[in-house]
């Protein structure tokens, strides 16, 4: 007996929608050229696999669409039978919300293609594919696509919240990058929008997430990127609060070619890491530098000279840097995300964050700061929906586990940990690291971008049937004021 099916079935507990017979389904399933997947069909439970081995959802129809056509006509079918709908790509985000319970989910995982024009310096990526897809494409001619840090995630998600990983001093978020996207509307059009056509949803895809349709294609700008020079460098965790104000006042000071997001971790007894360091609990920061090599080894001079336990950093192609953290963290892992935007670290800050370090429950939970200056600082609050372009960094912090038996604890350490440096944030987290934390936590995230977004939802989605995200609920969804 597998694991899968030694674990009770978690639903909603309203059941199959009214009307899912099979005589209304097979005109629908006529439609496809893709398979649908219902409760007890083989392939259903893989199916309904997340990331998140801590959330479980199971929808009454799985569609893994073989085109955009059946996208169409799942979006259609969706909206006339009023069903929940959830749009998954990668299927990375945290809080599960590539499924839903007892609804229709577009699953987009067949719709991998990546086409380069080395010419225009443009990719063109299908809704479904993942950065790897990306990577190994691009990479032939020199070039990428500024992304995350985990080659398995999902391009769809990732970009449509910001996008930032290790190119993101240098060019910026993946949404500076993006030039047009296809997009299947809540009425079924297929629509391209980008600086000429439907400018208003074009700028709500760049930060705003899939709360305006179903994205099955992406143009964008790539970026000179061969081999960089890149890696971890980790410090004994009692050295902790004296690299974190070193790293403060180096990293925003640096040239842009210089990215490196700081670390707390516990050291995994892989052969990359000495054997003396094996499940050390360390601090660190993993660098990628895209500059002159010639002027490498005095850029990292100053890190060197804090002399780091482990210095990993070398010239490596950049998928393989892409791919560093894809082994330590496997799909099914128990996940609990928190995330807050930061202007500054603070000696107290400082303090609290060296507190929960040397507390880490399990080998993959973590704290990471990701730096959102140099390029990013470039583009205005405005100019997308992405609005924390006046910070320097992007905090998130992960309880995780492979235990099912260790989900709560590693939730608590991670709960603790935010709400103790949520205080010295800036007060809205990237919403790729968010859980569902509801509608507040959604506003301040956008700011003064939300009314701009609710407007854009009013047009494009006014029923708001895509509704299973960080959602941006249009105003006939608002709830009612309360007189006073």
């Amino acid at each position: 007996m597998t694991a899968e099916t030694q674990r009770p079935r978690p639903t909603s507990g309203t059941g199959p929608p009214a009307g899912l017979t099979p005589d209304s389904l097979e005109p629908f399933r006529a439609r496809l050229r893709g398979r649908l997947f219902q409760p007890g069909d083989a392939g259903y439970e893989e199916a309904c696999q997340l990331y998140n081995g801590m959330i479980h959802k199971h929808p009454a129809l799985v569609v893994r669409c073989a085109d955009v056509a059946d996208v169409i006509a799942s979006v259609n079918f969706a909206r006339e039978r009023k069903l929940e709908l959830s749009v998954r790509g990668g299927g990375h985000n945290g809080g599960g919300l590539g499924l839903c319970d007892d609804g229709l989910a577009i699953d987009l995982s067949n719709l991998r293609d990546v086409r380069v024009d080395p010419e225009a310096r443009t990719v063109r990526v299908a809704g479904g594919a993942v950065w790897a897809d990306v990577d190994h494409a691009t990479h032939a001619f020199g070039l990428a696509v500024p992304s995350g840090i985990i080659s398995t995630t999902g391009v769809g998600g990732l970009t449509l919240g910001g996008g930032m990983g290790h190119l993101t001093r240098r060019f910026g978020l993946t949404v500076d990058n993006l030039l047009a996207v296809d997009v299947v509307l809540a009425d079924g059009r297929l629509v391209t929008a980008n600086a000429q056509k439907h400018p208003d949803l074009f700028w709500a895809v760049r930060g705003g997430g899939g709360n305006f349709g179903v994205v099955t294609s992406f143009l964008f700008r790539a970026c000179p990127v061969d081999t960089v020079i890149a890696g971890p460098m980790l410090w004994p965790l009692e050295r902790a609060a004296e690299v974190m104000r070193w790293y403060r006042e180096f990293l925003p000071a640096a040239p842009e070619d210089l990215n490196g997001f700081f670390a707390f971790m516990t050291v995994p007894p892989a052969p990359a890491f000495p054997e003396a360091l094996h499940l050390e609990k360390m601090c660190g920061v993993v660098w990628c530098y895209t500059g002159d090599p010639a002027k490498a080894d005095a850029l990292f001079a100053p890190a060197r000279a804090l002399a780091p336990a482990l210095d990993g950093v070398q010239p490596m192609p950049f998928p393989l840097l892409q791919t560093a953290f894809d082994g330590l963290y496997p799909p099914g892992l128990q996940w609990y995300w928190r995330a807050d935007f930061v202007r500054e670290l603070g000696d107290e800050a400082i303090a609290r964050h060296v507190e929960f370090a040397e507390r880490l429950p399990s080998m993959q939970s973590t704290m990471h700061l990701y730096p959102v200056d140099g390029a990013v600082h470039r583009v205005g609050p405005k100019d997308t929906a992405f609005s924390y372009r006046d910070v320097r960094w992007s905090e998130v912090i992960v309880g995780v586990d492979a235990s099912p038996e260790r989900a709560a604890e590693v939730t608590a350490w991670a709960k603790a940990y935010s709400d103790a440096l949520h205080p010295y944030s800036a007060g809205g987290g990237y919403v790729n690291f968010m859980m569902e934390e509801g509608q507040e936590r959604v506003q301040a995230t956008y700011r003064d971008n939300h009314a701009r977004l609710v407007e854009v939802k009013n047009r494009y989605d006014p029923t708001n049937l895509f509704h299973v995200n960080q959602n941006i609920r249009p105003d006939a969804q608002k709830p009612p004021r309360v007189a006073h």
